[in-house]
């Protein structure tokens, strides 16, 4: 546990109970600026391509809202009914990418199995679907509709062996009459059994190369000889693999990208003493991908110096001053969150 001395030399952070109300805070290092609080319900933001706006899902399985960052004003995204999202995300055009199923089953089928991409269109209250599943989240160019994403057996059970994982990119294009649909579907990768379960998170490179995670004991993500997530990259020319960041008994993944690609985001359990009982208690740190093996790792937040509390889900502003989160316990699913939070990077001592 982090001891009181150094605790008392940290700016405050924010953790919730059950009810998302605030009951205690920790100290941050005072060099560094207290995450201002935008929304007290929600989890997973996204930026908007001129950085004014927020989305985010107000819950897994729930609906997509959208906050100004100017006036703090909220507005509902997914009006139509429909059987619950788990991820919104802007598309470099303004329209919104969701991800979400049909129906709804229960948490874990729907979640593994049955999630597909839409998309929706500023001002319209119905998403259109893309008519393709996906497994966990999507990476999407910062530069062009260009996408990446990974499915597995679960999904379609018929194409893809059981333990398999298939990594493509694709092109969201629209037809005459404005309809959405994937084109130029291409495979990068594919990956056997589960010693690597590849999420896409991030292009960078003039979109020469894709930085995922990879999952390698989901069971038992801290602790012991197992770290759980991995940071890897892949030059979508050339195949060549990198690997940025992979520690036993040290949980990291990659979440969002800095503006340039020469940092990222990550969630990670490095001395995060509430690591140690195997859980994932994570905080963000910004990670260097100029080389492989990167120890340049820079810890943003100290949510984990709060019993039971940790930061997760975060995200890069356009103009690169600022990210973006979700707060949470750790006794929440992934990607849970319980209201959004925003730390200014200015003056930030790294």
């Amino acid at each position: 546990m982090a001891s009181i001395a150094s605790v008392v030399k940290r700016t405050l952070v924010l953790a919730l109970t059950a009810n998302t109300v605030q009951q205690t805070v920790a100290a941050q290092a005072t060099t560094h600026k207290l995450p201002g609080q935008l929304t007290y319900f929600g989890e997973r933001p996204s930026y908007s391509p001129d950085g004014k706006r927020i989305a985010f899902m107000g819950k897994s399985f729930g609906d997509a809202f959208e906050v100004d960052l100017e006036t703090r004003d909220i507005k509902l995204l997914t009006e139509a009914p429909n059987a619950g999202f788990l991820r919104v995300q802007f598309l470099p055009d303004g329209n919104y990418f969701l991800i979400g199923a049909r129906t709804f089953k229960d948490i874990e089928s729907t979640r593994d199995a049955d999630e597909e991409m839409w998309i929706l269109k500023p001002g319209e209250k119905a998403p259109v679907a893309l008519n393709h599943k996906i497994w966990e989240g999507v990476a999407i160019s910062y530069a062009q509709n260009r996408i990446s994403w990974a499915n597995n057996h679960a999904n379609y059970p018929d194409d893809i062996a059981e333990g398999q994982t298939i990594v493509y990119v694709a092109d969201i294009v629209y037809g005459d009459d404005g309809t959405p649909a994937l084109a130029n579907k291409t495979e990068v990768f594919r990956e056997d059994g589960p010693d690597c379960q590849p999420e896409p998170q991030d292009f960078r490179n003039n979109d020469t190369e894709l930085v995922y995670t990879c999952y390698t004991d989901t069971d038992h993500p801290t602790g012991g000889d197992a770290s759980g997530g991995t940071v890897q990259g892949i030059n979508l020319e050339t195949g060549e693999a990198t690997t940025y960041r992979k520690v036993l008994g040290e949980y990291n993944e990659v979440e969002g990208i800095f503006p340039g690609g020469q940092y990222t985001l990550v969630e990670s359990t490095r001395d995060n003493w509430q690591a140690n009982n195997g859980s994932r208690a994570i905080d963000l740190w910004r990670l260097n991908l100029q080389e492989p093996n990167s120890t340049d790792f820079v810890r943003l937040t100290y949510f984990g110096d709060v019993h039971g509390a940790k930061a997760g889900n975060p995200v890069v502003s356009p103009d690169g001053r600022s990210i973006a989160f979700a707060e949470g316990r750790l006794s929440d699913a992934a990607g849970v969150g319980r209201g959004i939070l925003v730390l200014s990077l200015d003056d930030f001592a790294y």
